[in-house]
């Protein structure tokens, strides 16, 4: 008997196009063509505003993880008008609210990798990662098997969140009202 037929195996079809795409140029900028089709579902957008939107990690590290992108296609954060940052901020406060609204974490991961020196995959147009985390939401899967287990599909995750994201925005104030009870 072969020592590998003591492994389980674990399918994840879903990853193939990310492996399939590294390394080769884009020959467009996919952050610039989502918003531009009608069809947030397929497209995993969550929300639309005037100078961002917030769409779901299609190769996401957690359950939840969107990322919160200008429709200014730029690479230098300090090109951004300040119309956009102002809502760049207040749409990642949202999801924020959201996420906490739909899957309860017990924190975030929320940053940028700006240029491909410093991680980013998609160097050519900004945009700001949230994650959410849970205590104990690492295993030995990601170290030993370089294999994410997400518990949930990424179609499920989009009505969850963009229900509660929804929700938020329907409250009146949505995170001002909540400022009362920070600290």
């Amino acid at each position: 008997m072969d020592k590998s037929d003591n492994f389980e195996r674990l399918h994840a079809p879903w990853r193939m196009e990310y492996i399939e795409r590294a390394g080769k140029p884009a020959c467009a900028c996919i952050f610039c063509e989502k918003p531009q089709q009608d069809s947030d579902g397929a497209n995993l957008i969550v929300h639309r505003g005037a100078h961002c939107f917030v769409i779901l990690n299609a190769f996401p590290y957690n359950n939840g993880h969107v990322m919160v992108i200008p429709y200014q296609h730029t690479a230098d954060f300090t090109c951004l008008p300040p119309e956009t940052l102002q809502e760049l901020m207040r749409l990642t406060q949202l999801t924020i609210l959201a996420l906490r609204s739909a899957m309860r974490p017990d924190g975030f991961n929320v940053g940028m990798n700006i240029g491909s020196a410093a991680g980013a995959g998609i160097a050519e147009h900004l945009h700001l990662h949230i994650v959410p985390r849970w205590s104990g939401d690492t295993n030995f899967m990601p170290v030993v098997g370089h294999t994410r287990v997400l518990p949930e599909s990424l179609a499920r995750t989009w009505e969850k969140v963009r229900a509660a994201f929804n929700t938020v925005l329907q409250q009146e104030g949505g995170a001002q009202n909540n400022a009362e009870g920070c600290q």
